[in-house]
């Protein structure tokens, strides 16, 4: 297993929300030393959502320009597609689990991914998955883990 980190879209989000003033350098530190250790991990998924909410629902939002430019660097993460292996696979946690399915696929896209750590707000801290535990980014901080 590596020490990959998967990165949930409100993570990814919040680098880029104004309006978060205690949450935006906290998620843009987490990133900066995913770039630079090479440790971030995402799905189409998540690239889909974080274009959406960025251009959409941010107010002050992105424009179509740079939102397109901040996935096209994200491309860097070889982001996982999604496939029937995967949605059989989510089937099976959303069962165990009992998350939304939306969170089922990114849980099952970081398993897929062998990745150590999935970072998000949205799901319960420090729950173990398989191999994958859920961290709260704004919980704890990165050299703690690594």
């Amino acid at each position: 297993m590596s020490d990959n980190c998967f990165v949930d879209t409100n993570i990814l989000v919040y680098t880029r929300d104004s309006n978060e003033v205690d949450k935006q350098p906290e998620a843009k530190r987490w990133l900066q030393y995913l770039w630079q250790y090479g440790r971030g991990k995402i799905s189409v998924q998540v690239m889909n959502e974080y274009y959406v909410t960025v251009t959409q629902k941010l107010n002050p939002g992105l424009s179509r320009e740079l939102a397109q430019a901040d996935i096209r660097a994200l491309n860097v993460w070889q982001p996982l597609e999604m496939s029937t292996a995967l949605i059989e696979s989510a089937w099976d946690i959303q069962d165990r689990y009992a998350y939304s399915w939306w969170d089922t696929l990114i849980i099952t896209a970081a398993l897929f991914l062998d990745c150590r750590y999935l970072l998000s707000e949205d799901m319960q801290h420090e729950q173990q998955i398989g191999n994958l535990t859920i961290i709260n980014p704004f919980l704890v901080d990165y050299p703690e883990l690594f």
